[in-house]
């Protein structure tokens, strides 16, 4: 069993699970959601999407994209529900699931975190240290192992520990990937996570 599910969710959003969850608990009409950033509330609507799939869930992102002048075709993540179902109903489908989820976090990824549009703003006034913040940002807002590779590779060019930040990632995908179902080698995982993670908001 590997654990790309649980990876890939706890990635760079332990702040934005906890601003979903209360989002969540109350409404997207709440002051709470709409004094966000634009670039939190389109994180948290694609974590809601992702990890509560409803036609309500799917609909808020559409519009909210809408209203940026987006076209991102909605109707494409909707065969993913059916799957959800079935594999909701259906015993031992761990690795089927992480199958699903490795398509949504691509599907999701299409949709570019707003961090990387303030790294291109600051590129463009040259202010190199804001761009590197904000493309770091966006990267810890990436779900997809391709998505998360292209973007360290972009930075490499200005932001040399890229290249290291991106060999970690690519080890703790194949330790994720090989990880046996038990506590003892999930915590390892967590632990490498962390480590990672620190790693790439630590910038240098």
């Amino acid at each position: 069993m590997n654990f790309a599910i649980i990876f890939s969710i706890c990635i760079g959003l332990i702040l934005l699970r906890v601003l979903w969850l209360k989002v969540k608990a109350n409404s997207l009409e709440t002051d709470s959601f709409k004094n966000l950033p634009a670039k939190d509330q389109l994180a948290i609507l694609k974590e809601c999407l992702l990890n509560n799939p409803t036609k309500a869930s799917m609909t808020n992102l559409g519009e909210f994209l809408q209203k940026r002048g987006q076209n991102i075709n909605m109707d494409s993540y909707k065969h993913f529900f059916d799957r959800q179902l079935r594999l909701y109903r259906q015993k031992d489908a761990i690795a089927e699931d992480n199958e699903l989820y490795a398509q949504e976090s691509i599907w999701m990824d299409q949709i570019t975190p707003l961090e990387f549009e303030e790294a291109e703003e600051a590129k463009k006034a040259g202010d190199s240290k804001s761009y590197i913040e904000h493309s770091l940002e966006g990267i810890a807002r990436l779900y997809s192992d391709e998505a998360i590779e292209k973007a360290l590779n972009k930075l490499i060019p200005d932001y040399p520990k890229a290249e290291t930040i991106l060999k970690g990632y690519l080890e703790l995908v194949k330790v994720r990937d090989n990880s046996l179902a038990d506590e003892s080698s999930l915590e390892s995982l967590r632990k490498l996570r962390d480590s990672w993670e620190q790693s790439l908001l630590s910038m240098e």
